[in-house]
């Protein structure tokens, strides 16, 4: 599990969060289970750790000031010049209770599909994550679509996902089977 050291900021504000980017640190809040907290975290760590699609779907350990406490990314924001990460949302969770998150989808199998191999297709998402209610023991980096028996014209909806124990679709529990995904092909 990752740890994220983190400090209480005392000073807020536009003039405050600037002087924090300038000495390397990210302004950032933790909110849910009670109280916010207006909080920083060290630049470079979060900026690579960013880059990773697994950190957005796990449970991360923040040390504020010695005091740790489970959260999850919530949202951050990025400079629209400069590689630099601006702001970063934690949620405080209780590991014992389900967590809503957006899981990546991940295509499986598609190189082995009829519409791939012998249609000259492509199989393209119309959306990359689903809203789940999660058990936060057991958060998948991602869903799966398993697109090995497609053909060209199928559009495949989020039943067609494969969800593993402890995840549900939100959109599912409200009776919406959305598209995720079409296959594109020459139909013979």
């Amino acid at each position: 599990m990752t740890v994220i050291q983190a400090t209480i900021r005392s000073e807020q504000g536009t003039g405050a969060s600037r002087r924090l980017r300038h000495d390397n640190k990210v302004p950032a809040v933790v909110y849910g289970l009670g109280e916010t907290k207006a909080i920083a975290v060290d630049h470079k760590e979060m900026f690579y750790a960013l880059q990773k699609e697994s950190f957005f779907t796990q449970v991360l350990k923040l040390s504020i000031d010695g005091k740790e406490q489970d959260v999850i990314v919530r949202d951050y924001q990025m400079h629209p010049v400069k590689r630099q990460v601006t702001h970063i949302d934690f949620q405080a969770i209780d590991v014992n209770q389900p967590v809503r998150i957006k899981l990546p989808i991940h295509i499986v199998n598609a190189e082995k599909s009829h519409a791939v191999k012998l249609q000259s297709g492509r199989v393209s998402l119309l959306v990359t994550v689903a809203d789940c209610l999660v058990d936060p023991k057991n958060i998948p980096a991602a869903l799966e679509l398993d697109c090995e028996k497609v053909v060209a014209g199928d559009i495949l909806h989020l039943t067609d996902l494969s969800y593993p124990a402890g995840v549900q679709s939100i959109a599912l529990k409200r009776n919406s089977n959305l598209a995720v995904a079409t296959v594109t092909g020459k139909k013979r």
